[in-house]
């Protein structure tokens, strides 16, 4: 054994039952290994016949795959949650306040705390978005703040997602098959309930509709069946009671948004867009976008049209950016960062990339605009080749990159076929953002490693799903 042992979420690091998961235990004792067996299977079937899946990319082998789901719940006690809770809001409201200020007054660079171009020759900073005032100030309605665990009292924050955060959809589906198939253990442990999020997202979405609108149109943007995530823009679109729409069913009519019913036009003022920046206005961004609305782009600025999330808004999920957050929450708030960044070093800065090459068979690279984990080398776990590739690859781009130490994460137990064994995790907790409040759902969604070893969560990388239970405490 290790001197410093994986944190277990169930066992701690001395195989010594932790409080949340007591009563989880007590019934799993009770269990006949078999039927949670037909369990798993089931609930693979109801996933199956849900139609609950995602495409790959790059695949030629399979288009669209199931995410496996995992019937052992995560459990965070209250207490943990809001904690945790705290430092979410925190940042996010840093977050809303970086945003306006960069395509404003930019004051955090006049202050030093943000060199200039790493605003300015950022891929993800729009110009167009400068001096633009999106309605209620709110630039990201809809956040996914990723976390991972390596201690009792330790989280960090991995990364920010504020562009277009996906994954509810497998939240909500977890814990209504979780709620079917184990209603026992809800009787026994009282458990947050994550229900409400679609009417909370729909409430949420239309307090942030232009003034002047009593009773405000929403509708969800998707770029269509081929999307990887299409299954969770239908299944918000249905939840919310709002119509799914492609920019071939939008058009700008009399200076408004308008999409195509079967009454004619009808305008719309709140678009809830799962489609990038790039592809939003062939007017404004790429001409070839065939995904987008010619001219949304001019409603907006003109403040007929609440875009959620705002465009622009990928630069706070920039990894270069994220590696100044702490900065950005104590000039923003005035307070420390309650949320803990993991160490990061930024590949553009020669000293960092002397260091980064030195130890590359130590550490985590990613590209600084990646996601899905594609594009990122895990050191410890990469061949010589895999290493002198990557190498390559720094040294030709190195503001492309940054890199992190590799962390103990967290492990939680999987169901397998001869019982429970722990697997790593990590959790997006899902935020909405409006003028009335910020909303964090309990809990959120939890990723898991399904191969015994791997720190890859991601499920176009093989990882799956569970339930994630907050307490009452």
């Amino acid at each position: 054994m290790s001197e410093t042992p994986i944190f277990d979420e169930m066992w701690g690091r001395d195989a010594e039952l932790r409080p949340p998961y007591r009563r989880f235990q007590n019934w799993f004792e009770g269990e006949d290994i078999a039927r949670l067996r037909a369990k798993q299977r089931e609930a693979e079937e109801v996933f199956r016949l849900t139609g609950i899946t995602f495409n790959v990319y790059g695949r030629a082998e399979a288009e669209e795959r199931l995410i496996p789901f995992d019937i052992i719940p995560r459990i965070i006690s209250g207490r943990e949650w809001q904690r945790l809770s705290r430092g979410i809001e925190q940042r996010v409201r840093a977050i809303n306040a970086f945003l306006y200020d960069i395509y404003h007054r930019q004051e955090i660079v006049k202050a030093g705390r943000i060199p200039e171009q790493a605003i300015s020759r950022n891929d993800a900073f729009l110009p167009q978005m400068i001096g633009v005032e999106p309605p209620g100030g709110i630039y990201t309605h809809i956040v996914g703040i990723d976390l991972v665990r390596t201690g009792d009292d330790q989280f960090y924050v991995l990364e920010d997602n504020a562009r277009t955060p996906s994954g509810v959809s497998y939240m909500l589906e977890n814990r209504e098959t979780m709620l079917q198939m184990f209603p026992e253990l809800f009787s026994q442990n009282r458990v947050q309930p994550v229900q409400s999020y679609p009417a909370d997202l729909r409430r949420s979405l239309a307090s942030c509709a232009p003034n002047g609108s009593d009773a405000p149109t929403v509708a969800v943007l998707t770029p269509g069946i081929y999307n990887s995530a299409y299954f969770e823009h239908a299944f918000l679109a249905d939840q919310m009671g709002v119509e799914l729409v492609e920019g071939h069913d939008l058009r700008v009519v009399d200076g408004k948004v308008a999409m195509r019913t079967t009454q004619g036009y009808q305008p719309i003022d709140v678009l809830y867009r799962r489609v990038d920046d790039d592809f939003l206005d062939p007017l404004n961004f790429n001409p070839d976008s065939a995904l987008g609305i010619p001219g949304i782009m001019d409603v907006y600025r003109a403040g007929r049209i609440t875009i959620a999330n705002a465009p622009g808004t990928g630069i706070a999920d920039d990894k270069a950016i994220y590696s100044y957050m702490p900065e950005i929450v104590e000039f923003y708030t005035g307070e420390k960062a309650l949320l803990e960044n993991v160490p990061t070093w930024r590949c553009s800065e020669p000293d960092a990339l002397a260091y980064v090459l030195d130890h590359l068979s130590e550490l985590v690279v990613k590209e600084v605009h990646g996601s899905g984990g594609y594009g990122m080398l895990i050191g410890p776990a990469a061949t010589r080749k895999d290493l002198a590739e990557f190498r390559k690859k720094l040294m030709a781009r190195p503001g492309n990159y940054i890199a992190q130490p590799t962390l103990s994460l967290s492990t939680v137990p999987i169901f397998t076929r001869n019982g429970l064994a722990p697997r790593h995790v990590d959790l997006r907790p899902f935020v909405l953002v409006g003028p009335n409040g910020i909303n964090i759902t309990p809990g959120g969604l939890t990723r898991v490693a399904l191969k015994k070893g791997s720190l890859v969560v991601n499920s176009s990388q093989g990882g799956g799903t569970k339930d994630t239970w907050v307490l009452e405490d």
